[in-house]
């Protein structure tokens, strides 16, 4: 991909600007072109992998998501050309709009990408052909979606149906009633789980919070974006700290291959004027995503986005994954939306939170712990919250970080008698560098545990009930990649373990014959070539066999953390109180 020369004046860390955007676009969109169909309809992207809702589905998703790249860029050429698609696709060649059927989703980036181009696009087509597009969109107000960012899509067509008078009391329904069921899932500061239960991960910036505000500020709707607009605000000041400082996002979740769509939140709170971050710090973690992708392959040879994080990679696709998939990264250009002059592109860049200094930063709504450290820009996230078996293992690992993948075995979990199963996480709290939580192994087993983190170096301790005396145990710890150092060091129960063929290095050890049995590790994961040893970092002691003291060098005193039964409840239901008070808990 050719971009413009850096400008380290004005982008000292990314050296990107406005225009390495505008070419990042116009490279994308010229890569795809000749994947075309003849009637420009559908966008058949090279590759033998196909997604669950087959070839035809596909294409549309190519058209769909590539045009909100170019509603995004605003190239009248360029959206000459879907005019021409949008006319043959709405004739009969895209398939039909069902309940929990993809192309739901499709038009959801259709009705958008044409209310954003409204006076270029829509307004030119001749009437027959707005007809039939605005019936086949239509069908979306009353498809049944899937219970999660799903129910945005509706509300998204509905609001460009009812600006041009189409269906419009149909219309105003279905942006009612998606609206109205997004609110089961508010979790609170900012915060929404992505569907029943605790899925939280990426949806938050790039689904639940982007449509909502984007509707609301097409509508010119005051009143919902104070709402919305609110909650993107809060949301953001969390978000900006799950940036590396090599601009890598957090590797946690699903849908991984949409890569710098993580930018569209970070776009959006500066299109809206609900931000707490600064122009400069906007463009900066935005940029660096866009970079951190571009610079390590996302585009292969032919300009095109791979099914993948970098490189193709497998491990991050789902069952609903295509070809055109990772082309809802065209979310990340919203930012595009805003004019040459804003302050969001003339500022100077402004280092983001991990470049600012080392940090412990609890997230209350999804559990998290967020532990960043300058001098290698890493991010780790500390997960005692968020939950999603489906799909395993992005959701179910005690930890995640800006530089790391999860392995396939089982790195930073704990194994019972070989099984590493992690479900029904309960959260029990987080706070001043601490986060727990409990979760359950088997019927009758379950695992509490704590991390204590300060600097680059974490306390793990883990609490197992229910497992019968002389149970094995294995602690695992970080799959460190190349120019990282992983550290995992015994200190209650625990003794060295040999490295499998995974390279994931672990701990083992055996319950005890007492209800609960407590096993302790410092951990590390860092860039740092010769950092302190781990002990001259920090010293632990437990007490009986459900205190745990900690004590950080040059700190001011042990924390104290204590595991008990809940409610006066028998095991396994542990609880962890730190400091002998009461826990946070966010059950």
């Amino acid at each position: 991909m050719h971009l413009p020369p850096a400008d380290r004046t004005r982008s000292p860390r990314t050296g990107y600007t406005r225009a390495h955007w505008e070419a990042a676009a116009d490279a994308l969109l010229a890569a795809v072109e000749p994947y075309a169909t003849e009637d420009r309809a559908l966008y058949h992207l090279p590759g033998d992998h196909e997604s669950w809702s087959g070839r035809l589905s596909d294409g549309l998703e190519g058209y769909a998501r590539t045009l909100l790249l170019a509603a995004f860029r605003r190239d009248e050429n360029t959206l000459g050309r879907y005019a021409e698609g949008l006319a043959a696709g709405a004739s009969g060649v895209w398939p039909r709009i069902g309940d929990r059927a993809q192309p739901l989703v499709e038009a959801a980036s259709i009705a958008l990408a044409l209310r954003l181009t409204r006076p270029q696009l829509w307004d030119r087509l001749d009437e027959p052909v707005r007809e039939r597009a605005a019936a086949w969109l239509a069908d979306a107000l009353t498809a049944e979606p899937w219970p999660c960012n799903w129910e945005l899509f509706p509300v998204t067509v509905g609001g460009f149906l009812r600006e041009i008078g189409y269906e419009t009391e149909a219309s105003g329904k279905a942006i009612d009633r998606g609206l109205e069921r997004i609110e089961q899932w508010y979790v609170g500061d900012g915060w929404y789980a992505d569907g029943p239960g605790r899925a939280f991960d990426h949806y938050n910036g790039w689904a639940m919070h982007l449509y909502p505000v984007l509707h609301a500020w097409l509508a010119d709707d005051a009143d919902l974006l104070d709402r919305y607009g609110g909650r993107l605000e809060r949301h953001l000041a969390d978000y900006a700290r799950l940036f590396g400082g090599d601009g890598a996002p957090m590797r946690q979740g699903r849908s991984l291959t949409y890569r710098f769509a993580t930018a569209a939140p970070l776009w959006l709170g500066a299109l809206t004027g609900r931000t707490p971050l600064s122009p400069g710090q906007t463009r900066r973690l935005a940029s660096g995503a866009l970079k951190y992708f571009l610079d390590r392959g996302a585009v292969d040879a032919r300009g095109l986005l791979s099914l993948g994080w970098l490189g193709p990679d497998e491990s991050v696709l789902q069952g609903y994954s295509g070809p055109a998939s990772p082309y809802w990264a065209s979310k990340g250009f919203v930012g595009l939306l805003l004019p040459a002059d804003h302050e969001v592109w003339t500022a100077v860049e402004e280092p983001g939170p991990a470049e600012r200094g080392d940090a412990v930063t609890p997230i209350g709504a999804p559990n998290w712990l967020v532990q960043s450290t300058r001098s290698d820009g890493l991010v780790r996230l500390h997960n005692h919250g968020s939950e999603d078996p489906r799909y395993d293992p992005y959701y179910t690992r005690l930890a995640y970080s800006t530089a790391t993948r999860p392995s396939a075995s089982y790195d930073n979990s704990v194994l019972v008698d070989g099984d590493p199963s992690r479900t029904d996480i309960v959260p029990l709290g987080v706070g001043d560098g601490w986060a727990a939580s409990r979760h359950t192994v088997r019927d009758g087993v379950t695992v509490t545990s704590l991390v204590v983190a300060e600097g680059a170096v974490e306390v793990r301790v883990h609490g197992v009930v229910g497992a019968a005396a002389n149970t094995t145990v294995r602690i695992t710890g970080w799959a460190a990649g190349e120019s990282l150092r992983a550290e995992l060091a015994p200190v209650v129960g625990l003794s060295e373990d040999p490295v499998g063929e995974s390279g994931v290095r672990g701990l083992s050890g055996v319950t005890g014959e007492s209800e609960g049995t407590l096993f302790v590790a410092l951990v590390r994961l860092t860039g740092e070539p010769d950092p302190r040893p781990l002990t001259d970092v920090v010293s632990v002691e437990t007490h009986g066999d459900r205190e745990v003291n900690v004590r950080w060098a040059g700190g001011d005193g042990p924390r104290t953390f204590r595991f008990t039964a809940a409610d006066g409840e028998g095991p396994p239901n542990w609880v962890v109180l730190p400091d002998g008070g009461p826990a946070e808990s966010r059950a």
